[in-house]
């Protein structure tokens, strides 16, 4: 594959980032399991919707920047960097207005041309560090 913002990976969270979850539709399967850390687990693609319109309601700027994937037959595995601002509270991280930067790691296992079932490896750490408020 000669551009990788062709994979269904980048093309789900590039969707996801510009909010335009009806783009989920064509990219995930309707019974997609997404295992994602922080308790935001989802079983089906409306699921995620919904995962995701919080997540940008918390974090307007969030953006996933794809640096490479790896393609197989039925599998994709991206290495991503998060970026955004936790304007408000969002799967138990404060709302406190930083700014945040963590390393991901997605695979997703697809299936008729959609994701079936994704594994998100995310560094939580990094973002808790990164945003937690400065005491006074």
């Amino acid at each position: 594959m000669a551009d990788f913002r062709e994979t269904l990976i980048h093309r789900w969270l590039a969707a996801g980032d510009a909010g335009d979850l009806d783009e989920f539709d064509d990219l995930l399967l309707a019974d997609a399991v997404i295992h994602a850390p922080r308790g935001l687990s989802t079983t089906s693609r409306e699921a995620e919707k919904a995962v995701w319109r919080e997540a940008l309601v918390a974090m307007p700027d969030l953006r996933h920047d794809v640096q490479e994937v790896l393609v197989g037959e039925d599998v994709e595995m991206a290495r991503v960097v998060v970026t955004g601002t936790m304007a408000a509270a969002f799967a138990g991280v404060d709302g406190s207005g930083r700014s945040f930067r963590m390393d991901q790691a997605v695979i997703a296992h697809l299936r008729d041309g959609r994701i079936a079932e994704a594994w998100e490896i995310a560094d939580v750490g990094a973002l808790e560090d990164q945003t937690a408020s400065i005491e006074s």
